[in-house]
């Protein structure tokens, strides 16, 4: 390795983790759990605990820094954020915030034991959370920790190794590829409360093999309980499964003494978030690389040159990963109330959480169209049932997310503005939505067809049952007309009378229907104001010989 892997310190380390989940509300219970939030409070004995909001708690004012990322967003961002408040709930909405959030404290500390390091190494967990939405069936952890004074390659390594849900493969010794060792969550007291088991093989392959779904590591279910993976054989209301790849979303805030150590190779490493290496070279080739900066960072705060002592702050974005560099010298960078730390914590969070929130919200819809495709038998009239009423709640769901979770820009402030467009593009996000949208419009416009086909079934038995009513109505009605006295007339004279009456009509009846195209044709030609005697009387003699033109 090259030397200043182990020379340059990071001073300050922040790693965030940030998991979207799907929650199989409807597949857990006979009656949609309505709110999943409810659910985790009503849990006994559970570790998470609802976090009361700063806009609910009794003081007359707002912290400083509550009231800078408030106003950082537009209006509509700020309801999807904060909700409408006493507004909101006096007006019948969901009230103070459609975000409900979770945390649990009783993990302090992660022990991480790397291979080929002498000594695990510790961190401090600053907060773990789960976030629940209003109306979408997606839940989002967010997991911070955090260290001081660590060596680059040891933030390298936490970076690119603890945030992975299981593993890719297992190498020649059966050492888990791309994930750490072992991967322990510690009490207050130091001891274990749950530990990763990326080394057992057999567990997860016999359970990819049972339900063609991965296997989630243990430490990673320990946190998350009382919510279980929905393919277990656990007992539990609240079950989830995931939505992307094993490796969780992640931001990352890094302070170091001279960021003019780290050469282009080592600041591609951190921004793709790549294993450590000689810091002299590339992570991937120069041609695959050359428009990296270009694409992936914004250079607000960044001069090569160092002219300035605050331009050393880079910021950089992939979608999937958002890494800040600077220095731990400049207050611009540290400074806790007006820094980019601060906005690390709080404004580009949010940006994150949003950005990824949309993503796994349009990934769940298309996994329910999905679901419901797949579990349709046209053979079942159950099944067809089903498969309508699963269609037109994801219309509705999407409809609402549309218009109440879906925006392209959350603010107007410059940096805000860019970070975030810069991560729906990284996130391929508006491509996702339109897709999305055409395969939700395509079912609905299936099902407005098969509604259109079955009124028009419909139509057509009304249509009979009319014509064969026609025939009695027609005959009674002639022999209602009294033109002939048949009371005192024997039951076989009656029939007879009936029969020739009945027949006649019955025969006209059916011919009429028969020609009825004829005779739309007819009535047509009869109500145009501009044809001629002549064409009208070719029409009707067309209606019971001869082949009509318009056919």
């Amino acid at each position: 390795m090259a030397d200043n892997l182990q020379s340059s310190i990071v001073r300050d380390f922040r790693q965030t983790l940030l998991w979207p989940i799907q929650l199989m509300t409807y597949d857990t219970h006979p009656t949609k759990v309505t709110y999943p939030w409810q659910v985790l409070k009503d849990t006994p004995n559970s570790p998470w605990i609802e976090i009361q909001d700063e806009f609910l708690q009794n003081s007359p004012h707002l912290s400083e820094t509550r009231y800078q990322e408030f106003v950082t967003f537009l209006p509509f961002a700020q309801r999807f954020l904060y909700g409408e408040g006493k507004h909101g709930r006096e007006a019948g909405g969901y009230g103070e915030s459609p975000i409900h959030i979770f945390t649990r404290s009783d993990i302090h500390q992660v022990r991480i034991t790397l291979q080929g390091e002498p000594e695990p190494l510790l961190l401090r967990v600053s907060h773990v959370e789960l976030y629940f939405f209003f109306d979408i069936d997606v839940a989002m952890l967010a997991f911070e920790v955090t260290g001081k004074d660590l060596p680059l390659k040891s933030a390298m390594e936490v970076m690119y190794r603890l945030g992975r849900t299981y593993p890719n493969y297992w190498d020649d010794t059966g050492e888990a590829g791309h994930c750490a060792q072992l991967v322990e969550w510690l009490d207050q007291h130091g001891q274990v409360i749950a530990q990763s088991d990326y080394e057992d093989k057999k567990r997860y392959l016999a359970f990819v093999k049972e339900n063609h779904v991965p296997c989630v590591s243990l430490h990673w279910l320990a946190m998350m309980h009382p919510l279980v993976p929905h393919y277990s054989n656990q007992e539990g209301l609240l079950r989830y499964r995931e939505i992307e790849y094993q490796r969780m979303p992640l931001m990352a805030y890094l302070s170091f003494d001279d960021v003019s150590q780290l050469s282009r190779g080592d600041l591609i490493r951190l921004g793709l978030v790549c294993q450590p290496w000689h810091s002299e070279t590339l992570p991937f080739t120069e041609q695959f690389l050359q428009e990296f900066e270009k694409n992936n960072c914004y250079d607000r705060y960044w001069d090569e040159a160092r002219q300035d002592p605050w331009s050393t702050t880079r910021i950089m974005c992939t979608g999937q990963n958002f890494v800040v560099v600077g220095s731990h010298q400049h207050r611009v960078f540290t400074n806790e109330r007006t820094g980019i730390k601060r906005h690390y914590q709080n404004q580009y969070f949010l940006l994150f959480l949003i950005a990824h929130f949309q993503k796994a919200a349009l990934l769940m819809l298309s996994d329910r169209m999905v679901q419901a495709i797949s579990r349709l038998n046209m053979q079942s009239e159950e099944s067809v049932k089903t498969f309508r009423g699963r269609i037109r709640n994801a219309t509705a769901v999407f409809l609402r997310f549309t218009h109440r979770y879906w925006f392209e820009n959350v603010s107007d402030q410059a940096v805000a503005k860019d970070l975030f467009c810069l991560m729906l593009k990284q996130l391929e996000s508006a491509s996702l939505f339109e897709k999305t949208r055409r395969r939700i419009m395509d079912m609905a416009e299936y099902l407005e067809g098969e509604e259109i086909k079955r009124q028009a079934d419909t139509v057509v038995r009304l249509t009979v049952v009319t014509i064969l009513g026609l025939i009695g109505t027609m005959t009674t009605g002639l022999l209602g007309m009294n033109l002939i006295d048949l009371t005192q007339s024997s039951l076989l004279e009656k029939l007879a009378y009936f029969a020739i009456v009945f027949v006649p009509v019955s025969l006209l009846t059916f011919y009429t229907v028969i020609k009825s195209r004829r005779l739309s044709l007819f009535l047509d030609a009869l109500s145009n104001e501009g044809a001629g005697l002549g064409y009208k009387i070719s029409k009707l003699r067309s209606v019971w010989m001869g082949k009509l033109e318009d056919q």
